[in-house]
């Protein structure tokens, strides 16, 4: 059976790759820490759970529009407005089955073949095979580590070709945690607008940050601006929602009118009872993700400074999402392994901790850890890895 051309060179991601392998050690009695998972350990609150309840004893099981429910969408323009001092309309706004599925469905009504979309590394792992699916190239550029993993103006302008029509910011940024400032986007901005490139902003982890540093969206700085970006955000990371599969895109009304067409012939809708759970979700009064954020807060203080114990791993402190993404070249070196990869699966195999080796996201000498989990296996699972480094000094 010959498949299609366009999934022959997709690449499995990396971080169910590794989930996968420390689900079938658990299920063989194993002790496993996994340390891979991109989602909070919280379920959904309450209130939302009621909501969907009270969704479903109404009758609300049936197809909605395309772009979805009008209330959810004008929910979310008052979100922007609140939250982030943007103005939207309804019509400016796709509701969409999760935000990698607005992200998916942006790329196929922005790119024709050969178009370039510059993606900054490290980078979330679908931003490539999306942009590939799309019939784009993904043109990668090393954001250093020493710059804190985020893009210079310099490396922008150089990276721009006739056949470049985006660039990917992510802040806070996942796999890194880190976050741009203002300025920063000031100084990116006025490049995209001197080459017309539009700027994709994916803010999904927007609600999770752990330092006085305020969130600031690239829309948010100019007019010009906020035409030329699209934002992606959605409920899975703030709310705690992500089996609830809702997000949404935001940006010129003539991009979210075809994104919403492409939908209508993909998914008809994003699921419906789902939209009355994020309805409720964004209606609370009470920020109901201050528990969560404090609780983060202390994992990431926890696990930062038990891993930087680590001999041969060193690492920036993130001021977002709950990620940590030290660098392991020296630790790796001095086990004797060749390459990252090895030693990440050399520790799931020896002390049953799960991590996700950096190479899926453009970083082979970084590793990601996910601390959304208990402090209790945070803290075992760092004292087994700094375990099996020593245990294997060259």
């Amino acid at each position: 059976m010959e498949l299609a051309n366009r999934v022959k060179t997709l690449t499995p991601s990396s971080t169910l790759a590794i989930t996968a392998k420390a689900k079938q050690l658990k299920e063989q009695g194993h002790d496993v820490i996994g340390l891979g998972a991109g989602e909070p350990d919280f379920n959904t609150p309450e209130y939302i759970l009621k909501a969907a309840k009270k969704a479903m004893d109404e009758g609300m099981t049936k197809y909605t529009a395309a772009g979805g429910i009008v209330p959810l969408r004008e929910t979310i323009v008052d979100k922007f407005k609140r939250d982030n001092n943007l103005t939207f309309t309804p019509e400016e706004i796709v509701v969409t089955t999760g935000a990698k599925h607005a992200l998916f469905t942006l790329f196929q009504v922005l790119l024709n073949e050969g178009d370039e979309v510059i993606v900054p590394t490290p980078y979330w792992v679908s931003y490539p095979e999306q942009i590939k699916l799309a019939g784009g190239n993904p043109v990668f550029v090393e954001a250093k580590e020493q710059n804190s993993f985020k893009l210079t103006p310099a490396q922008l302008e150089a990276a721009i070709t006739s056949k470049t029509k985006a660039v990917i910011i992510n802040s806070p940024s996942n796999p890194t945690g880190m976050m741009y400032s203002k300025e920063e986007l000031e100084e990116l901005g006025k490049i995209c607008l001197k080459h017309d490139t539009i700027i994709v902003s994916d803010e999904i982890y927007e609600k999770l940050i752990y330092t006085n540093d305020k969130h600031i969206s690239i829309a948010q700085i100019s007019p010009e601006l906020k035409e030329q970006t699209v934002i992606i955000n959605g409920v899975s990371k703030s709310h705690a929602m992500t089996g609830w599969r809702i997000g949404y895109a935001a940006g010129n009304q003539e991009i979210i009118k075809a994104m919403t067409n492409l939908a209508s012939h993909s998914t008809s809708n994003p699921t419906t009872i789902a939209q009355y759970a994020a309805l409720a979700a964004y209606q609370a009064e009470e920020d109901p993700t201050i528990e969560m954020r404090n609780d983060f807060s202390k994992r990431l203080d926890t696990l930062y400074d038990l891993i930087i114990d680590v001999p041969g791993i060193t690492c920036e402190k993130p001021k977002g999402a709950f990620y940590l993404f030290p660098n392991v070249t020296e630790a790796v070196n001095a086990n004797g392994f060749s390459n990252v990869d090895d030693w990440v699966k050399a520790i799931l195999e020896e002390e049953k901790v799960a991590l996700v080796p950096g190479s899926g996201f453009g970083a082979s000498n970084n590793v990601r850890l996910s601390y959304a989990t208990s402090i209790e296996a945070l803290t075992e699972a760092a004292k087994r890895i700094k375990r099996f480094v020593s245990n294997h000094q060259s």
